[in-house]
């Protein structure tokens, strides 16, 4: 039986090594920018992901979206604050964005069943 979750981070691991082996020095700035972006700083962890989860889901990116619920989940967030911060998209992007919020559930709850 396949795992989204295991696919979806494997895929992700293969590309990003294909692409970084490349040696591009702006793709590899970027990469380290988007890192460092996201770690403990005036706002924390939690609150980073959550405005990353909101942006992507905004922006309708579903491989985005499932990186920061992945990231969200691995530092504890909980559903609910997920979920939260999930409504606040949908009211910012539209209804256009609610395919996307099915499939976070979806990937959510794969999360939950993965661990």
């Amino acid at each position: 039986m396949s795992n989204p979750v295991s696919e979806f981070n494997a895929y992700r691991s293969k590309m990003n090594d294909a692409i970084l082996a490349d040696n591009n020095k702006i793709i590899k700035r970027i990469f380290n920018l988007d890192t460092n972006a996201f770690t403990e700083g005036a706002l924390d962890k939690k609150t980073k992901e959550l405005l990353g989860l909101v942006a992507s889901t905004v922006l309708r990116c579903d491989d985005c979206i499932k990186y920061h619920l992945e990231s969200s989940y691995k530092i504890g967030l909980s559903k609910k604050e997920v979920v939260e911060a999930l409504s606040i998209a949908t009211l910012v992007g539209g209804t256009i964005v609610i395919p996307h919020l099915r499939k976070a559930y979806e990937y959510w709850d794969a999360l939950e069943s993965h661990s």
